[in-house]
């Protein structure tokens, strides 16, 4: 397609996913002609899988305390001008069931393929052009910007770049918004897998094999930051399950975590009160009163030898009690973006208005949603950020 014949809109945005729709609904109706564009063969696929298929869309709890950014300060003016709570309103008109699982997070009674139809029932309502299946090439600005795909060129006064990170690549993650940025000179912020699993080595590794798929409430804590309290699960190549995931955005290699397996309960207390109680019980006994038979299992064979409670010393029971409660373990590493939830870092802030997510240094060139240093909690943060860079952006773009 000759530059002189590409089909001129006043804004194109790249990525047909949450912050994608949402910008484009944003821009669409404040009259903008939109042309959204994205590789895939269908929209919003991360919406379909996530929370299980229900999509967890957002937290009521929201607020920018919950999010991650060399500038913690950056997510404020677009989680305050559309918030959690007007994204709930977009739901209820639409007609979507919902409820709250659990810790503020919201999910579909049904399919998550009830807010895919929404955000696009309103695309439509806002004029919209989407586009799929279009494998978008370089983008280049002289006077007006130009999109190439493999199916033609696109002119625009402004382009959204909202493809998201490098988490999930079979979903067809790619690092196209930090092509597109590093092309025009702004700076990213160091990349690396967020809300993944946490992987470990040796002795370590055989005692969670060994305890695959058991699942307990814990506190999961790291040295200086975060402190969450979910569940937490075994796997074959270490540690999973909600309290990991939260920890692992906040955990870096080499750093230890501490794990309480026990939160609701005093276990020195607990231990020397059995000690007194039930003197002839075995030690897996007595911990499988709290914790599930496996675990209560290895952990009594490693520090309770077999023979009656009764005939442990108090300083023994006391380090049993430490270990249950203050369980320090290091990493050796992630299950990397194949299996994280979102991507840390990105495009740095420093480089972007907070207000309209618009680049500083290049007018009419916008970055939203997980393509920016910006990383909310597990359960719905990350959708929060993306509806509301991409209505911020569209305000702007």
């Amino acid at each position: 397609m000759s530059g002189d014949a590409a089909p001129a809109f006043d804004l194109v945005i790249l990525g047909a996913g949450a912050a994608g729709l949402m910008c484009a609904i944003s821009a669409g109706r404040r009259g903008r002609r939109v042309l959204l564009l994205d590789h895939a063969e269908a929209p919003g696929k991360k919406i379909l899988i996530s929370g299980g298929g229900r999509c967890n869309f957002t937290n009521r709890d929201s607020a920018p305390d919950r999010f991650l950014s060399d500038n913690p300060h950056f997510c404020k003016s677009a989680l305050s001008r559309y918030t959690q709570h007007d994204f709930i309103a977009m739901v209820d008109r639409h007609g979507i069931a919902h409820h709250e699982k659990t810790l503020g997070q919201l999910f579909c009674d049904g399919s998550a393929r009830a807010i895919v139809a929404m955000l696009l029932a309103e695309c439509g309502a806002a004029g919209v052009e989407l586009r799929l299946a279009h494998r978008i090439g370089a983008v280049e600005r002289d006077d007006r910007f130009r999109v190439e795909t493999d199916r033609g060129s696109f002119t625009a006064d402004s382009v959204v770049l909202a493809t998201g990170g490098l988490s999930i690549p079979k979903m067809g993650a790619t690092g196209l918004a930090h092509t597109v940025a590093r092309r025009f000179g702004l700076a990213l912020s160091e990349t690396r897998p967020g809300l993944v699993p946490l992987t470990f080595a040796d002795e370590e590794l055989a005692a969670m094999q060994a305890l695959s798929g058991v699942s307990i409430p814990a506190v999961v804590a790291r040295c200086g930051a975060g402190r969450f309290r979910e569940a937490l699960l075994f796997t074959h190549r270490g540690l999973s399950g909600p309290a990991i995931l939260q920890i692992s955005s906040y955990w870096r290699p080499g750093q230890a975590i501490t794990i309480d397996l026990l939160p609701d309960i005093d276990a020195a207390a607990f231990l020397l009160d059995r000690k007194r109680t039930r003197p002839r019980a075995e030690g897996r006994t007595i911990l499988a009163e709290v914790l599930p038979q496996r675990l209560a299992t290895q952990l009594a064979d490693r520090y309770l030898p077999a023979r009656p409670i009764g005939e442990a010393g108090d300083r023994e029971l006391r380090r049993l009690a430490e270990r249950l409660q203050a369980w320090r373990l290091t990493p050796s590493g992630s299950e990397g973006y194949a299996k994280a939830e979102v991507t840390l870092g990105g495009v740095a802030t420093a480089g972007l208005s907070s207000k309209t997510m618009e680049a500083k240094a290049v007018p009419g060139l916008f970055f939203i949603g997980e393509a920016v240093d910006v990383t909310g909690w597990l359960g719905g943060y990350n959708f929060q950020w993306a509806w509301s860079s991409g209505w911020a952006a569209g305000q702007a773009a």
